[in-house]
C-alpha cells in the first residue's frame, strides 16, 4: 500500500474528486459564484441533486422536482468477525436519517437480499479476502459498485485473519498446514479435515487486503471504526462529497 494517505481530497487529483462527487471534469466558470452550502446532510443531498444518477437501462418513476434520487447503499461481510457491522448497528437513530437520504440494497444485518444487485452506488466491505467465496464476492461487487470502501482494519490490512499467513509461510506450509492446525491439532473431539468438497470454502494460500484483489476509492479504519467515524464518511457520500478523515479520531487503527 501506498504511503500518501488514501483518505484525504488532497491525495486525490481534479478528475478523481469529480467523478466521485458525480460532477463533470471541466473546471467551472470563472464567474461562477457558488450558492451557500445547507447545514443538514438532509439538505446538501437535496442541493446537489443526484450523486448517483440512476442508470439509463433502469426504468425508475420520474422523481419530484424537490426529491434527489436516494443513494443505493450496500454492505458485505467478508472474512471479518461482524464487529464493523455491529458499529455500524451503533450509529442507533440516526440510522433512521439514514434511510431518508440511502436505500440499502444489500446487507448482512439490514437486508433480506442474497444475491449482490446491480448498480450498487456505495458498499462498505467489511473483511479480508481469506477464500474461494471471498474472493468471488469481492470481485462481483466491483463491477456492480461505483464506490468501495475498506471497512475497517481487517479489509485494509488483512488484520486478524491475516495471522495464518505466518503458518502457511513456513517450510511445508500452506493451505494443508493451516487446515491441520486447525482440525487436527487443535480439535477437542474427532480430529478431521472437512470430508466432502465445498463443504467449507477452498482456502486461499494466502489472505489478502481487499485492495490486491481489486481497487478501492476509501479506505475507513478501526477496528472496528466508531460509529462517529462511520456516521462522517456516510454522511459526506450521501451529499456527494469526499470525506475528509484526518488527525487521531479519523485515522487511528485498532
Amino acid at each position: 500500500m501506498s504511503s500518501a494517505n488514501p483518505l484525504t481530497a488532497s491525495s486525490l487529483g481534479p478528475a478523481d474528486r469529480n467523478a466521485l462527487a458525480g460532477e463533470p471534469t471541466s473546471a467551472p466558470s470563472p464567474a461562477a459564484t457558488p450558492e451557500p452550502s445547507p447545514s443538514s446532510p438532509a439538505d446538501r443531498a437535496a442541493a446537489a441533486g443526484p450523486f448517483f444518477p440512476a442508470p439509463s437501462s433502469v426504468s425508475t418513476p420520474a422523481p419530484s422536482p424537490a426529491a434527489a434520487p436516494k443513494l443505493r447503499l450496500a454492505t458485505v461481510w467478508l472474512a471479518g468477525c461482524s464487529g464493523c457491522h455491529m458499529s455500524f448497528l451503533d450509529l442507533d437513530d440516526w440510522l433512521f436519517e439514514l434511510a431518508q437520504l440511502a436505500d440499502i440494497v444489500y446487507s448482512p444485518v439490514a437486508s433480506d437480499v442474497k444475491t449482490y444487485p446491480d448498480h450498487v452506488d456505495v458498499c462498505l466491505v467489511e473483511g479480508a479476502v481469506a477464500n474461494a467465496d471471498n474472493l468471488a464476492m469481492a470481485r462481483t461487487l466491483r463491477e456492480r459498485t461505483r464506490v468501495v470502501v475498506a471497512f475497517g482494519d481487517c479489509a485494509i490490512s488483512a488484520h486478524v485473519p491475516g495471522l495464518r499467513n505466518r503458518l502457511a509461510a513456513e517450510p511445508g506450509g500452506g493451505v494443508a498446514a493451516v487446515l491441520e492446525r486447525s482440525y487436527r491439532e487443535l480439535a477437542d473431539l474427532q480430529p478431521q479435515w472437512p470430508g466432502s468438497s465445498g463443504l467449507v470454502p477452498e482456502l486461499l494460500e494466502r489472505v489478502l487486503p481487499l485492495h490486491e484483489v481489486i481497487a478501492v476509492e476509501l479506505w475507513l479504519p478501526g477496528c472496528p471504526p466508531p460509529a462517529a467515524r462511520i456516521r462522517l464518511v456516510l454522511e459526506a457520500l450521501v451529499c456527494g462529497e469526499i470525506p475528509q478523515l484526518e488527525g487521531p479520531e479519523g485515522l487511528r487503527f485498532g
